[in-house]
């Protein structure tokens, strides 16, 4: 398995150093059930506005369900498919945008979706699998595809499964795959006490 943990300005839990999104998924190596309910579980217990919860998750496991789980690939732009056409899931996140309690706009949905998002990616690494988030993906296909109500917004699809040789990827996803992990430096985007006063290590 490639490792690629984060080269951090002080040390983090290792789940999320070791948190990162790679293309190269086997595609024989199925989920197991157990573990597909981990990672939901995983997800449902992230904090939300008004313990709302406003996020609906839609899995589409290869193995039990192949005509869903094709239908949830074509939604991916072409670029997209072409990786993740070996990854044995595909977890599509979504939003209700309105509170249930006043039927008002919820415009901390997104950020809570995020967060399980989040939660379920550190959950995949802690039980040895990989995800990667994509918003590469047709939004009106989606919908239509996939027969999502008018309410719902679509906010990411997550390949989902275990990894592989980085060698089945050719071209620009192999040279993206084994390439160094990078981030900005921290005081370029975290400030203390007033805005871009860069928070010192």
């Amino acid at each position: 398995m490639l490792k690629k943990p984060a080269t951090t300005e002080i040390p983090i839990h290792e789940l999320i150093a070791h948190r990162w999104s790679p293309r190269a998924f086997d595609p024989e190596r199925m989920v197991p059930r157990e573990q597909l309910l981990a990672l939901l579980e995983a997800a449902r217990w992230a904090p939300s506005c008004r313990g709302e919860e406003p996020w609906r998750f839609l899995i589409f496991d290869k193995q039990t369900q192949p005509q869903a789980w094709e239908k949830a690939l074509n939604c991916l732009e072409d670029s997209n498919q072409k990786w993740a056409q070996r990854a044995p899931v595909l977890i599509l996140a979504t939003i209700v945008n309105i509170f249930e309690h006043n039927d008002s706009p919820n415009r901390w949905a997104a950020y809570d979706c995020g967060a399980a998002c989040e939660n379920l990616c550190l959950q995949a690494v802690h039980l040895g699998l990989i995800t990667h988030q994509m918003g590469g993906f047709k939004l009106a296909k989606t919908h239509e595809l996939l027969g999502l109500p008018v309410e719902v917004t679509c906010m990411s699809m997550i390949a989902l499964g275990y990894q592989a040789d980085p060698q089945i990827l050719e071209g620009d996803y192999l040279t993206r795959e084994l390439a160094q992990r990078n981030r900005k430096p921290l005081g370029e985007q975290f400030f203390e006490a007033e805005w871009e006063r860069p928070f010192k290590i």
